[in-house]
């Protein structure tokens, strides 16, 4: 495995470096020709006000045992920066790998992003927003081929919202607040979604995934959805590993890691070699 720290960007914005960390799987010279692998960029929640660790490092090593080179954002959050800071930053992070995609060997073609919460905001904001300014690119080398939404945040309709995550993005700005409701931005663009939750989130109401969930099948978009009947807010792989109290380990939300990496493995022909 290659283990590197990147900067994604020339200077820091307001003291702060965003960062990707990349835990690349390191065995091409091993198949004849070379091998390729999928990526995965995982977006950890926080409210848009920290990156919460139990959302990261462990994330990213479920994915690499599942054959992904996977990588670890640390992106703009308040009070450091609000919008579009942090959608830059995962910008940067898959323009990033595009650009090393040959050297790193992964598939330039397979990349997903993956986000919790608030970063579920953030990945959401890249299936959605790749095309707009200010984030457009030449030849869509930002676009990522698919995303995985763990309990997101998506809506700012006050029924629903989780009114602090977008305080903390928007800051006042109630019409940037509407702007960044994400179910309206859903388009025929939007790449495939992986969305989880659980039925009894009453941090971030479950309606946000529904309603992404509607804004693809209205768009013509794909989904696999899952909605478990118990659990938390935040719960990251429901195991010992990343819960906080042993109350939070959930059997059955464990699996939404398989279904998942079985969900992208179909997407994207994972077991092909070359």
């Amino acid at each position: 495995m290659k283990y590197q720290v990147f900067n994604l960007r020339e200077e820091p914005i307001n003291g702060f470096m965003p960062t990707l960390t990349a835990y690349i799987i390191d065995d091409n010279s091993c198949f004849e020709g070379g091998r390729k692998r999928p990526a995965i960029v995982v977006c950890p929640g926080g409210g848009y006000a920290f990156c919460s660790n139990r959302e990261a490092e462990p994330i990213a090593l479920q994915y690499m045992a599942a054959g992904y080179s996977a990588f670890v954002l640390d992106y703009t959050v308040a009070p450091t920066a609000g919008y579009p800071e942090p959608q830059k930053d995962a910008f940067n992070a898959i323009k990033l790998i595009r650009e090393h995609a040959d050297e790193w060997g992964i598939y330039k073609e397979k990349i997903a992003v993956i986000g919790f919460s608030a970063g579920g905001h953030v990945a959401a904001s890249v299936a959605t927003l790749w095309d707009e300014e200010p984030f457009k690119c030449y030849n869509g080398i930002n676009k990522p081929n698919a995303a995985i939404l763990s309990y997101p945040v998506i809506s700012s309709d006050p029924a629903i919202a989780h009114m602090g995550s977008f305080d903390n993005l928007c800051g006042d700005d109630a019409e940037l607040k509407k702007k960044l409701s994400l179910e309206t931005r859903v388009t025929d663009k939007t790449p495939p979604c992986f969305i989880w939750h659980t039925f009894e989130d009453t941090c971030v109401p479950v309606e946000n995934s529904l309603r992404f969930a509607e804004a693809l099948k209205k768009a013509g978009g794909s989904c696999e959805m899952h909605i478990y009947p118990h659990g938390p807010h935040g719960l990251s792989l429901a195991n010992s590993d990343t819960a906080m109290a042993e109350e939070h380990i959930y059997e059955d939300v464990q699996e939404w890691v398989r279904l998942s990496v079985r969900w992208l493995n179909e997407l994207f022909d994972k077991n092909r070699v070359g």
